[in-house]
């Protein structure tokens, strides 16, 4: 079992209480309803912006390698993070950041993150609510980039930007009615949003951007995974600065 699991109905709670800072909530709910203990863990999960997922008690079984779990199960972040102003110290001309903006999926955090690190990015930002935080599973998926990328965590990302922007750092969110990133000058410092999966960005983040950008889609399906996104967009940034 990792060991950033909190097994069972009272440590999950009492985790909750503390405001330690969770990943996600996984619930068994048999009868298909949230009542009693299980009920009020959920809800003050999602007070809290912690994702809550609705899973198969075999599931729970197999997360927590046969300890009895009482149909919770919650994981913690297991990583540090730096404050802003740490990850800025090192700024130059040509930084180049990433912030999340409500990715709940940990494989594409990760994945975004691997992306990050290839690049030569100087760290990525992720809010402390409604975002997944770099857990085992991100640590996984990044091939260990997580483990090298600085990673900054806030609690009000929309702040973070305008600190980013004081700093001179330009804000890009990625938006599909966005300009072509192969129609925009992507030199200098920057910043590139990427929102959640299915929802975008949050219309709040989208103001504070100083522009928006978008990949050209010549298909029936118009719109690409998270992590695949940032993919595609870091490396035109560091081609045109080739």
């Amino acid at each position: 079992m990792e060991d950033n699991m909190i097994v069972g109905r009272n440590p999950v709670l009492e985790a909750l209480k503390a405001e330690r800072e969770i990943d996600i909530v996984y619930i068994a709910t048999p009868e298909g309803k949230l009542t009693g203990t299980l009920g009020v863990i959920a809800s003050k999960a999602r007070e809290a912006g912690i994702p809550v997922k609705t899973v198969d008690e075999r599931k729970l079984a197999t997360m927590c390698e046969g300890m009895s779990h009482q149909g919770v199960v919650a994981t913690a972040a297991q990583t540090h993070y730096l404050e802003l102003e740490e990850l800025l110290e090192g700024k130059t001309a040509n930084s180049l950041y990433i912030a999340a903006a409500g990715i709940e999926d940990p494989h594409n955090l990760g994945a975004i993150i691997r992306t990050a690190e290839a690049v030569g990015a100087a760290g990525i930002i992720i809010p402390k609510r409604r975002n997944v935080s770099v857990n085992a599973t991100v640590y996984k998926t990044s091939a260990g980039a997580a483990a090298v990328l600085p990673v900054c965590r806030v609690g009000n990302l929309a702040s973070a930007l305008d600190k980013l922007k004081d700093s001179g750092v330009w804000v890009y969110g990625a938006d599909m009615d966005g300009e072509s990133i192969y129609k925009t000058s992507l030199t200098g410092s920057l910043c590139i949003v990427i929102g959640a999966e299915g929802e975008g960005l949050p219309a709040l983040i989208r103001k504070k951007c100083d522009g928006l950008l978008s990949i050209p889609m010549f298909g029936q399906i118009n719109s690409l995974n998270a992590s695949v996104a940032a993919g595609i967009i870091l490396y035109e940034i560091r081609r045109q600065g080739i």
